[in-house]
């Protein structure tokens, strides 16, 4: 499993437990992000695995404090689906990936899709990856042409 791969599901852990216990992202503390069983025993020395627990916290941060802008182009994009309707792993999933595609400029928007598919497919439901892949299709399209 490369790296950002880790980062994300790190991410997804983190951001799945400020959405279920209605924290903000200011609540989650640094250690947090070294503590994580997917981040545990990387060697922060080591300046790619240090990118690890920066990227972690850059989407844990991020995800939150633009939620709004997130969860409406989501709902937007998801036909007769709300986001309070969907699966708190499939709707932590779009958010993070959403996020990178408006803000991670060095991510290709094909690497982001395929990352939340293969994180739906690990963390989900049998359905989540289609899902995810159907709802971020339509985003990453109307994001392009902005």
């Amino acid at each position: 499993m490369g790296l950002r791969r880790r980062a994300r599901e790190a991410a997804l852990q983190l951001l799945y437990e400020i959405d279920l216990c209605q924290k903000e992202s200011g609540e989650v503390s640094p250690e947090s992000f070294r503590t994580g069983s997917i981040i545990q025993g990387i060697d922060e020395q080591d300046p790619m695995e240090a990118d690890l627990i920066q990227f972690c916290e850059e989407l844990v941060r991020g995800v939150p404090r633009n939620v709004n802008e997130i969860d409406r182009l989501i709902e937007s994009h998801s036909t007769h689906w709300k986001i309070s309707r969907m699966a708190l792993v499939d709707r932590n999933i779009l958010r993070m990936a959403v996020f990178e595609l408006l803000y991670c400029a060095d991510i290709p928007a094909s690497v982001s899709i395929n990352e939340a598919i293969e994180i739906g497919k690990r963390f989900g439901t049998e359905e989540s990856g289609a899902f995810i892949n159907g709802v971020l299709d339509h985003i990453a399209k109307d994001i392009k042409k902005r």
